[in-house]
């Protein structure tokens, strides 16, 4: 059994009695020993159902703890683990299924009914109780290429893409992260992240597991919630996304509290404004950020939280076990502070979009992992990320990065949230457009932010459109979705 696939079992023989899992929603604890109990039972059903080896097993729950079990004993049957996003619509989650074709769902009470309407596929609770059984072995023969994970894209662009994860990616995201980060059996950390979203799985829950530490999971997210658990738990390193950030610094009890356990605060998941930077900075508490893709890792950077002190922005140089590099249009290395695609390598990038074999084969460069987004590395070989490929405004024949024009947008004091686009314009090609929410309402506020860019930025990078909405459209991981703002554009241009 104790293969590299089996790894949760020999952390359960180093350290049995240590908590491995709490619930915040419940309080539930679980050791380590737990934890495999659970593993083993879930396993033992796989085989009575004789599910076979590359079966897909779909998962549509609210983050809790027993997915870790679910998790787990699919990696040690062979079955393919694909965690769904709740909020998706019944058309958009039926197309998943119709692509993946499970052999099986497992559902939390609050997503019963729909999983109900899905008739021709077997349905199981996810707190369903098993009788007690031995633990056996798996009698599965794995390579560490075997597909382990299936996580679906946002699909803002198009129709979701099925990410497949393998054994060795999982694991070598997590030693990576163990060894650059520097985690222990010590670390405890507050996952908020949905448990459908890489964030969610392998920014730090899989590795801090690995290492025998505690992961702690909450289910739906607020904010004042969220700082009290983080003392409550004496967590050390926990994942938010900025969103999550700008409502925690918005609640009275950050204003007084310390976090005496905690090393340093992380943000990923999007470009994270300056404004939160200095503000966690005002308050004397560490903060950096990180950078990841769900075909990556997602971790793939460091930096010390004192560097990004000091570097705002940055993420730092790469992992111990992955490379980096930054290639221009012609597929040259780019010079220093040369903005261009970051590619990837290593053990731990995915190895291919399920049924899709030309969107693979569009993503990869003699294996490299291209991945659209747009980069730079200063003298030090410290790497920024400047924004998507795909997003970058030209107008007037000028390159313009949105993430340079909304960091400087949020460092206006009534500026909650900002974010930028192009939109096609006869004259410009494209018309740099600036979307905001505000703290206050002010007149003639859209001449005001103009002047407060010009002071910054270069007159081709300042926005010659703002408007400002009551809050930011988001896709269903939080990030904003730049896609509808361009609909709320073009219906702007209609009237």
């Amino acid at each position: 059994m104790y293969t590299e696939q089996a790894w949760i079992y020999k952390r359960a023989a180093l350290s049995p009695t240590k908590t491995a899992l709490i619930d915040s929603n419940s309080g539930e604890e679980w050791s380590y020993e737990t934890l495999t109990n659970h593993i083993s039972k879930w396993m033992h059903y796989f085989q009575r159902q004789d599910y076979k080896k590359g079966d897909r097993v779909v998962i549509l729950s609210q983050n809790r703890i027993e997915l870790f079990a679910i998790l787990f004993a699919c990696g040690m049957k062979g079955l393919l683990y694909v965690p769904l996003n709740y909020r998706l619509s019944r058309s958009e989650l039926t197309y998943i299924l119709d692509d993946c074709q499970p052999v099986l769902i497992i559902h939390d009470e609050e997503h019963q009914s729909i999983c109900n309407t899905w008739t021709e596929v077997d349905r199981l609770l996810v707190n369903t109780l098993f009788d007690d059984i031995a633990l056996f072995e798996p009698n599965i023969h794995w390579e560490a290429t075997d597909p382990w994970i299936i996580i679906y894209t946002g699909g803002t662009t198009g129709k979701p893409k099925g990410v497949v994860i393998s054994f060795e990616a999982v694991n070598w995201n997590a030693i990576n992260t163990i060894i650059s980060w520097g985690l222990s059996d010590l670390d405890c950390t507050l996952n908020y992240m949905p448990m459908f979203h890489t964030g969610g799985l392998n920014a730090l829950c899989i590795p801090i597991l690995m290492c025998g530490g505690t992961v702690v999971t909450g289910s739906r997210f607020d904010a004042e919630e969220a700082l009290i658990a983080l003392n409550t738990y004496k967590t050390t390193l926990s994942l938010f996304v900025p969103t999550m950030y700008q409502a925690m610094l918005e609640t009275e009890y950050i204003k007084t509290a310390s976090f005496p356990t905690v090393r340093v605060f992380l943000s990923g998941g999007a470009p994270c404004p300056k404004n939160i930077y200095y503000q966690f900075e005002e308050r004397g508490i560490l903060f950096k950020e990180g950078y990841g893709l769900t075909e990556a890792g997602p971790n793939n950077f460091f930096i010390h939280p004192n560097d990004a002190l000091k570097k705002k922005g940055s993420v730092g140089k790469c992992m111990q076990f992955n490379q980096v590099k930054v290639v221009n249009d012609f597929g040259e290395p780019c010079k220093i502070n040369e903005v261009g695609e970051l590619y990837i390598y290593g053990k731990h990038v995915f190895t291919k979009y399920w049924n899709n074999e030309i969107e693979t084969t569009r993503t990869f460069d003699n294996g490299w992992l291209k991945t659209g987004d747009l980069a730079k590395c200063d003298e030090d070989g410290d790497y920024y990320i400047v924004g998507r490929k795909k997003e970058m405004i030209i107008s007037g024949g000028e390159n313009i990065y949105p993430q340079e024009v909304e960091q400087c947008l949020v460092l206006h004091p009534n500026i909650r949230e900002a974010a930028v686009i192009g939109v096609k314009d006869e004259k410009w090609g494209e018309c740099v457009t600036a979307f905001l929410t505000c703290k206050e309402t002010k007149e003639f506020f859209e001449t005001e932010i103009i002047q407060h860019c010009k002071k910054s930025l270069g007159s081709y990078k300042v926005p010659k459109k703002v408007f400002i909405l009551q809050e930011l459209p988001r896709t269903d991981v939080g990030k904003i979705d730049k896609k509808r703002l361009q609909e709320l554009a073009l219906c702007t241009q209609k009237k």
